[in-house]
């Protein structure tokens, strides 16, 4: 049960974050689940494959070792050099290994961010519908989110226009966008992305890229902000890519400037990302060939989704430039998604996650379907839903 904001054992800061609706459907499926049902999970963006057998390797090479130590709070000097390298044969850009930051997943890396650059009361953009533990890590940290409405009909991409009307309404602290996104898959061009940065440079705001999904593509590959804009802070991670969710491994690149007052931060709130985690971080960057396999299976669970779920009824599907996501318009059927997702599980044994997560304005007639279960989860959810949906 959510606290109440009077309860005089709970924080003000605690009682106004709201709940991560994915993961609440994750555990009402889990219980589903462990009463004998079978689910169909397509609620939380999490790999069904296993990590990398390389990432495996070295873990269990390091566990046989004996020792599994703190490590710098800025992590292990090999996979920041390694991370450094990935943006020179990724991106063609030079990154030096002292400004990656290792984090305990993106998660970690959102709230050094965060804690860095903004004093509270500072106003971060976020897009609406986007992820929602944006808007609930900077009201933690009292700080203000500023949603940016997003529209299908424009690809649900973030604008410089749209910055610059948000700050000249109330000035901005700074920027935070996704790409490819959460929940609608989108990407920025290098164009916009571009545009985003001189914005944020010429306004004076921190400029945030949340680049977690790149890998996952389908079509052209994901730009990064470092292409257009040095200053700008990456925040990346092991979790989708390279299929290690629970190895909470992930990482920031950051201006010079902000290395020491990140590596302060982390010292004291985190101490270090796990040293085993980091190993097997490191071995993961030579994986390259099973991970493309998997996001092979990605590609035709996307293609069957595309294909079937409008046929259903459930109504117009944004088609998902990268990510493993689908958002799904379902006026037609219903405008309480909470309540639809509900029936959905119970009756039909297929979890999604209802749209007021990522947008508590209009979310109540979406839905987002994640597809990293692969195509085989995809076709017996389609299977499932067509009998439901009769």
């Amino acid at each position: 049960m959510r606290p109440a904001p009077t309860d005089p054992l709970v924080s003000r800061r605690a009682a106004r974050v709201a709940p991560f609706l994915a993961m609440d459907v994750l555990s009402a499926a889990a219980a589903r689940e462990r009463r004998g049902d079978s689910v169909v999970h397509m609620e939380v963006g999490q790999p069904a494959a296993p990590a990398p057998r390389a990432a495996i390797a070295a873990a269990q090479g390091a566990l046989a070792a004996g020792r599994i130590p703190y490590t710098e709070a800025l992590g292990i000097t090999p996979l920041r050099e390694r991370i450094a390298r990935h943006y020179a044969e990724t991106y063609g850009i030079a990154v030096s290994p002292e400004r990656i930051v290792v984090t305990t997943g993106s998660s970690a890396g959102f709230v050094l961010a965060f804690l860095a650059l903004f004093d509270a009361g500072g106003r971060v953009a976020i897009a609406e519908p986007g992820y929602p533990a944006y808007r609930s890590i900077l009201q933690a940290l009292d700080l203000e989110p500023v949603p940016l409405r997003l529209r299908a009909e424009d690809g649900f991409v973030p604008t410089a226009a749209a910055v610059r009307a948000a700050h000249a309404e109330r000035p901005l602290s700074g920027l935070l966008v996704m790409s490819p996104a959460n929940p609608s898959g989108t990407m920025i061009d290098p164009v916009g992305l571009a545009e985003l940065g001189r914005t944020c440079r010429a306004l004076r705001l921190s400029f945030v890229s949340d680049e977690i999904y790149h890998g996952l593509t389908y079509g052209v590959p994901a730009a990064t902000a470092l292409q257009s804009d040095p200053d700008a802070v990456i925040i990346n991670s092991f979790s989708k890519y390279y299929c290690m969710t629970g190895w909470r491994i992930g990482w920031m690149v950051v201006p010079e400037e902000l290395v020491r007052p990140i590596e302060r931060l982390a010292q004291n709130l985190y101490i270090s990302a796990p040293y085993l985690s980091q190993v097997a971080a490191l071995a993961a960057f030579d994986a390259t060939q099973e991970l493309e396999a998997v996001k092979a299976d990605y590609a035709r669970a996307r293609a069957v989704l595309l294909n079937e779920l409008p046929g259903l009824g459930l109504g117009d599907v944004h088609p998902a430039d990268g990510a493993f996501y689908l958002y799904a318009d379902v006026a037609r059927l219903t405008n309480d998604a909470s309540g639809f997702c509900r029936r959905m599980l119970d009756e039909a044994g297929v979890a999604a996650t209802p749209g007021l997560d990522f947008d508590p304005t209009e979310g109540n007639h979406h839905l987002r379907f994640s597809f990293a279960g692969g195509e085989r989860e995809a076709h017996e959810a389609v299977r499932r839903l067509r009998i439901w949906l009769g």
